[in-house]
Parts: structure tokens; sequence; C-alpha cells
């Protein structure tokens, strides 16, 4: 009996280790994926102002990019702040908002953000960012926008113009 009591505690302490195993390895690629996809690059603060702020990695931008005719949008906070990022939305609702384009509140995302190429993420991959995104600190910050085409935007802002144009802005004093 007592042989049968340890086989089966060291049995589940193994699936134990296994479970959490799977579970680190799954952050462990979202982290990857996250990583290679660039997403820090328009979620972090001070990305685009040449000081990333890795202290509030995918915090959310402070510099939004504008696109002619439709507006400025700013990347969002995209850690688990149940008052200015994910923390809230289900993690069906996030692979949707990467996948298909559309927020929880049924806003289509402009093609700045890549959610086109997201789209052919494979289940196991996208699940994987979402299990990585929820790993992450909390990062408590609301990012502007987005802001119409005729909003004044309340944020830096990179806009893309045609050499000519940009030939004529003059520089600094």
């Amino acid at each position: 009996m007592r042989k049968l009591c340890f086989s089966a505690l060291t049995a589940a302490a193994c699936l134990g280790s296994f479970a959490a195993s799977a579970a680190e390895m799954e952050v462990a690629r979202g982290k990857y994926l996250v990583t290679i996809a660039g997403c820090n690059d328009c979620h972090t603060p001070g990305t685009f102002l040449g000081k990333p702020d890795f202290s509030r990695m995918l915090g959310g931008s402070d510099v939004g990019f504008a696109i002619p005719g439709q507006g400025v949008f700013v990347g969002p906070n995209l850690t688990p702040d149940k008052e200015t990022g994910l923390g809230n939305w289900t993690d069906d609702q996030i692979i949707a908002a990467m996948t298909s384009g559309v927020t929880p509140e049924g806003r289509k995302l402009v093609p700045i953000m890549p959610w086109q190429a997201l789209s052919q993420l494979s289940s196991d991959d996208a699940h994987a960012i979402v299990a990585y995104l929820r790993s992450i600190p909390p990062v408590k910050n609301a990012t502007p926008g987005p802001f119409g085409p005729k909003d004044v935007p309340s944020t830096f802002v990179y806009v893309v113009v045609p050499g000519a144009v940009y030939s004529k802005i003059p520089g600094p004093p």
C-alpha cells in the first residue's frame, strides 16, 4: 500500500511539474513571438523617442502615427492592467484584435497594426502571445486617442510625408 501511495504521489508531482513547465514554455514562446514581431516598437513608451522605457514594457506608446485621411493612432497599453491595459479583455478578445483587427467594442484597427500578418498565427502561437502578455507586470498608462483626421492630437505624432515636403521643413534653430 505504501508503495502504491508513493508511486501515486510521485506521478502527481511529475504531472504538476510538467504542467508548470508547459505553462512556462508557452509564456517563453509568447515572449519570443512578441519580440520578433517588434511589438515593443509601437507599444513601449520612449521607443520612438530613442529611449525605450523597458520598466514600462508594452505599456503603451507616447507617440502616435498619422495616417492621412484617417487620423492619429497611438500604440495602446498591452499589459494586464485592468484600467488602462488588456486586463479586462478575455483571451478570445485579445486574439480577435491581433488576428482580425477588431476590438471588443467593435472598432476596426488601422493597418499600422499588422493584424493582417498576425491573422496567419497558429492557434497555439496566438495563445502563447496572450499567455506572455498576461505574465508581464501591469503598467498603469492610459494612452490618448485615437484621434480623427480633424482632431488635434495631444501627443507627439509621426507623420509620413513625401521627400519634397520633408525637404521644405525648416531645421531646428
